[in-house]
């Protein structure tokens, strides 16, 4: 094959958005340390932007006695428990009696509506855009950080700011794990680098503002653009893609994401049954978030349609390359050769695990990602099956919580 094609193959695993939104990211970090706008810099300088005792901490919950309690107790060392709102959505299990016993406002709700109707259900109830400044949503078995306010209230210092999203980490894990868990956990590790560090740090600087999730898992809005967001959109199997498309086609205001802000860790599947109904889950809320709001006129949605493109470059790319150098094998025809896919899709997959071992400073995750590939193929079967169920099935939005794991406190 020629180098060019080889070329191609590389660019379609990597993309160009990455090494576009790095090189944005590169260029804000310099911005920020020669004008002194860190995070940790406007803390000291913007100490009443938001007060912690302005935010509302909104947790939907369904079953989740496993972990909730030692979620409220990371978020009671932020906020007054009067500030945190749990809505137990049918739970069957002692999940509202752990939060009552917390002391913070528990809402039942019966039967179960799913996760965006719980929280809708919440915001409503307690009247949150009346009361607080600002919403933290956040998962049930998600522990912030002890400086997450502290870090991401600055953010809101622009006023055009209206949401800011968080920073996602895996979870510690001390226990002795399977070889398929150590790569299932490490392979995520890897993702939030790359979609954090790499892209989405770039593409919340103020001059881009296409910053495409605000994962719900722990997150913050201003209170005062929840009445023109849609939260419980009918036929969507998730909210936070929803809410934050909504931000962008309404033009509520601008995403702010920084990697040294509102950090907070999340248990991540460590089993190849969850991970698939974790992904599944995701990527089919994916499609119909974009299946739902079309296409607008803006830079959000060129920026969004470039990367449905890549995804399903990617996709179709990872799932044929094995298959077509076999066939080449097999035929003599010189289609794909095995150095082909070395240099063309493995090399390019495995460049980003090196960017990730070195910041996260993980050298064991050079040794697992020599399988990521594979991981990275079931990714994209998920991906393509679910674009197509996201045109030809609609969803209720009701949920089934994933497996929790009892965590170390």
């Amino acid at each position: 094959m020629e180098p060019w094609a080889i070329l191609v193959i590389a660019l379609l695993i990597l993309g160009i958005t990455t090494p576009l939104w790095s090189t944005v990211g590169l260029l804000r970090r310099v911005g920020e340390l020669q004008n002194q706008t860190t995070p940790s810099q406007l803390a000291t300088r913007l100490q009443n932007t938001v007060r912690p005792n302005q935010v509302a901490v909104l947790i939907a919950a369904h079953n989740e006695e496993l972990v909730i309690a030692e979620t409220i107790a990371s978020a009671k060392r932020l906020v007054p428990a009067g500030n945190i709102h749990v809505i137990s959505d049918g739970s069957t299990d002692a999940t509202s009696g752990i939060a009552e016993a917390e002391g913070v406002n528990c809402l039942e709700l019966n039967p179960n509506r799913g996760k965006a109707g719980a929280l809708a259900a919440g915001i409503e109830y307690y009247d949150l855009a009346s009361n607080y400044e600002v919403m933290l949503l956040l998962d049930a078995d998600t522990r912030l950080s002890p400086d997450y306010l502290e870090t991401g209230l600055p953010l809101f210092a622009a006023p055009d700011v209206v949401a800011v999203a968080g920073r996602a980490k895996s979870l510690p894990d001390t226990r002795h794990r399977n070889p398929l868990a150590r790569v299932l956990l490490a392979y995520r590790e890897r993702l939030y680098a790359a979609v954090q560090l790499l892209m989405k740090y770039g593409q919340a600087a103020e001059s881009a503002n296409v910053v495409n999730i605000v994962p719900g898992f722990a997150s913050m809005y201003r209170t005062r653009i929840l009445p023109e967001i849609d939260v419980d959109a009918p036929g969507l199997l998730i909210e936070d893609f929803n809410m934050t498309f909504e931000v962008h086609a309404k033009k509520l205001g601008r995403i702010e994401f920084h990697p040294s802000a509102a950090v907070a860790y999340t248990q991540d599947p460590d089993n190849l049954r969850d991970y698939i109904r974790q992904v599944r889950r995701w990527q089919l809320g994916f499609w119909q978030t974009v299946r739902r709001h079309g296409w607008n006129r803006g830079k959000f949605w060129v920026v969004l349609y470039v990367h449905v493109l890549e995804l399903v470059s990617a996709s179709f790319v990872l799932i044929l390359a094995v298959p077509i150098v076999i066939l080449s094998e097999l035929t003599e025809v010189s289609l794909l050769r095995p150095v082909d896919l070395l240099i063309g899709v493995i090399l390019p997959d495995y460049l980003l695990t090196i960017v990730a071992a070195v910041v996260l400073r993980r050298p064991s995750m050079l040794l697992l990602g020599v399988v990521f590939p594979l991981i990275r193929v079931l990714d994209a079967v998920i991906c393509l099956i679910t674009l197509t169920l996201a045109w030809t099935r609609i969803t209720s939005g009701v949920w089934v919580s994933p497996t929790r794991r009892l965590q170390p406190a």
